[in-house]
């Protein structure tokens, strides 16, 4: 039976919230370490090549199975998963499907949201370090580390923010989601759009022969040697980049898309949110990061590596950009700016800060969503429930210097699994030819066909690039004990949830075992 939700209250709100969704820390830090890291033009290749063959046509998929599930009352992946295979296979088949991506979902949600939550939390801590000149005239690198020493601090800023993002989500999607990114995505954007506006004005700050076009020429000038010894590599990291930026692979597209009508476009809506996502990525966080540390090279690249010239220096750049927050980092920057300084670096922070929370959001809602339709428990209480569940699997963060970054690692893997996922159940289970008509169903666009074969195909060739290249390093031992506990325990708990949540609501169906025919 098709079940009537809460639903986005206008269009300008779901698309600001699918952006806000889409554009995070991914865009304006994760971005640029990954340009840097992999050779600078030589990443933007296989960037857009990943971006039009998977990043879009995947994009659809999750409309697509968003819309459909929430038309049934479903916002999260277990139930509407089922709905969806079992146009193929038999109910109790597709409730293994349903058990699969609702289990992936619930933990790739928890695990990425237990690191991601304190690393918004440090944006808004360097947002007031930054307005107070708080690390001016030190070492970065060891304001860094004694800033994560301090516990107290480090739990007040995350604490800052989960509780807002706890109200916000606590107020619904159409009273609460949407009227916070209609406040937010704004201002990101022109907050970014200020700082680049400076990038342009400070040219050659310290050096006459360094400026922040060296680093638009580093980004912008394709480096085919490099792209040629390190294809693999590269394509690798560039396919990761995409699925993290988009947000695909998570079950938050799906969510937010649940609460569509079943007549509402998805067709443009998805390719608007890419394109937002995209100029917030290539044009805005390509045009800062690096442009600014490149103009302030002399000043951060060590002097025995800065006199060997730029090449050298450009490549120092690239090994050792990090997160943001210390040593090679923007900090340093900030610092050489003098006065200034502080206002650009309060607004560099603030800019991350509203990135990283807008897309959390969309994370938080999926888990109280979960909680909501279910298990039942008001959203009210839910809200809470969700933080609760934050704050015990973000505490290896804080107390095991290796738990995150070996997290990570494997958070890229299942975002990459997911979407694997989301095209076996979503297209093919589906049938593409149901895919292709839910697609344009309420559609403002006609999408062209050759995309259609984009998604049977080559999309599901490309995407066992990065599994592959992934699943060996795992296999290597890349993962220590600590993250795998975690992540085994969110895989039984997900699983268990999304079994319950299906049987409770299809059993009837389910004893029944047959294959539903789609009229």
């Amino acid at each position: 039976m098709e079940q009537q939700r809460d639903q986005w209250a206008t269009k300008i709100g779901l698309i600001l919230a699918m952006a806000g969704n889409a554009v995070g820390l991914g865009n304006f830090v994760r971005f640029p370490t990954q340009v840097a890291q992999n050779g600078g033009g030589a990443f933007m290749v296989p960037y857009f090549i990943a971006l039009f063959f998977l990043g879009i046509p995947i994009m659809w998929v999750e409309w697509v199975a968003g819309r459909y599930g929430g038309k049934y009352g479903h916002g999260t992946l277990g139930p509407s998963y089922y709905l969806m295979a079992r146009e193929s296979v038999k109910p109790r088949g597709a409730l293994w499907w349903g058990v699969l991506a609702g289990m992936l979902g619930f933990a790739l949600t928890v695990l990425l949201n237990s690191y991601y939550l304190h690393l918004i939390g440090w944006s808004a801590a360097y947002t007031y370090f930054s307005a107070a000149g708080s690390y001016f005239g030190q070492n970065t690198g060891t304001f860094f580390d004694n800033y994560l020493s301090n516990h107290a601090e480090v739990f007040l800023f995350w604490g800052i923010t989960v509780v807002l993002l706890a109200i916000a989500v606590g107020q619904g999607v159409s009273k609460g989601i949407e009227r916070w990114v209609k406040v937010m995505m704004p201002l990101l954007y022109i907050f970014a759009i200020i700082l680049v506006g400076y990038v342009f004005v400070i040219g050659s700050p310290i050096n006459p022969n360094w400026s922040t076009i060296d680093g638009f020429k580093f980004i912008w000038s394709p480096n085919w040697s490099y792209l040629s010894s390190h294809f693999a590599a590269v394509m690798l990291a560039a396919t990761g980049q995409i699925f993290f930026t988009l947000s695909l692979g998570m079950g938050i597209i799906q969510n937010y898309a649940s609460y569509l009508g079943p007549n509402d476009d998805v067709a443009l809506s998805g390719i608007a949110t890419v394109s937002l996502n995209e100029f917030a990525e290539v044009v805005l966080g390509g045009s800062l990061a690096i442009p600014i540390a490149t103009a302030y090279a002399s000043r951060i690249v060590p002097a025995n590596v800065f006199s060997q010239g730029k090449d050298a220096a450009l490549s120092w750049i690239g090994q050792h950009f990090g997160l943001g927050f210390s040593y090679t980092s923007l900090p340093n920057a900030f610092i050489q700016m003098g006065s200034v300084g502080r206002l650009f670096g309060a607004l560099w922070f603030l800019l991350l800060w509203f990135a990283g929370f807008t897309s959390a959001i969309a994370m938080y809602n999926y888990l109280v969503a979960l909680l909501e339709e279910d298990l039942n428990i008001k959203r009210s209480i839910g809200t809470w429930i969700v933080l609760l569940i934050y704050f015990i699997m973000g505490l290896p963060v804080i107390y095991i210097s290796t738990y995150m970054n070996q997290l990570d690692s494997w958070i890229s893997f299942q975002l990459t699994l997911l979407a694997l996922v989301d095209i076996i159940v979503a297209v093919y289970l589906f049938k593409p030819s149901n895919f292709w008509d839910e697609l344009h169903k309420g559609a403002w666009i006609h999408v062209p066909t050759w995309y259609k074969w984009v998604t049977v195909i080559i999309a599901p060739i490309l995407l066992l690039i990065p599994l592959v290249g992934n699943f060996k390093s795992f296999v290597t031992g890349k993962i220590g004990i600590a993250p795998w506990t975690a992540i085994i325990v969110m895989f039984i708990i997900g699983a268990i949830e999304s079994y319950y949540a299906i049987k409770k609501k299809y059993a009837e169906e389910l004893e029944k075992n047959e294959v539903i025919v789609r009229l």
